[in-house]
């Protein structure tokens, strides 16, 4: 089901996920998926008894192409795009992919993969032509009040964002729970990172947060607490 918890829902598919969270009648999107997204969002907005003009902004938790999917087409509807500052030149396409080639991979799930973005739209994602920022620790004025906590690793400007008032956090490609180039299940470093030392390292920053429920960018849930996805993170494969 695309409900993951209450108020919160899920855009899309698990392999590039894409969250809706409703608080006090509105709604922000954390990710923007892939192109296609776009045209169900209408219907899962319903099924929060919303509509696209309840929705204030769309956050992305790092610059990567399978994040900012339907961004460009939700900025020209009205509703405002942010991004960590380190990753808004990577967001809207002023600078490469810093990612060093694509690691490890089994050929399937990397085909699988790649046949989702060609017809969802993720091969050819429209360009952000504007984006605002955001800095560590600063809590966002948008619903749910979330709380930035910076995660340099994945991208310079990968960043996790707690709902607290939701007991929710989305953490993006900090880690994943399902490696699209791998097929691989259960935390761990996500595919694409550009410097997985850092990555890990940075994770020392959330593993202290009593944290129920845990939304990654791609791959199903987590639910068994923030320290034990980041001890299977750590440990060797």
């Amino acid at each position: 089901m695309p409900e993951v918890a209450p108020r919160i829902r899920r855009l899309g598919r698990e392999i590039v996920n894409s969250y809706l969270v409703e608080d006090g009648g509105s709604v922000v999107i954390v990710d923007a998926g892939a192109p296609s997204y776009w045209g169900e969002l209408p219907a899962e907005l319903a099924a929060m008894g919303r509509s696209l003009g309840d929705v204030r902004s769309v956050l992305l938790t790092h610059g990567h192409s399978d994040h900012i999917g339907f961004a460009e087409t939700a900025r020209q509807s009205g509703i405002e795009i942010r991004v960590h500052e380190l990753d808004a030149a990577l967001a809207r396409s002023e600078v490469p992919n810093p990612a060093r080639g694509v690691g490890p991979f089994r050929l399937g799930p990397l085909l699988s993969f790649l046949l989702f973005s060609a017809r969802h739209g993720a091969l050819r994602i429209p360009k952000i032509q504007q984006v605002s920022t955001f800095g560590d620790g600063v809590v966002l004025d948008v619903p749910g009040a979330p709380t930035v906590i910076h995660l340099p690793g994945h991208t310079p400007g990968s960043a996790a964002l707690h709902f607290g008032g939701h007991d929710a956090l989305f953490v993006g490609d900090a880690f994943a729970t399902y490696a699209v180039t791998t097929g691989r299940t259960g935390p761990q470093v996500a595919p694409f990172t550009a410097d997985p030392v850092q990555a890990i390292e940075s994770l020392r920053r959330i593993e202290h947060l009593e944290v129920p429920l845990v939304l990654p960018g791609h791959g199903p849930a987590w639910h068994q607490g923030i320290a034990a996805a980041v001890a299977a993170v750590r440990a060797p494969s």
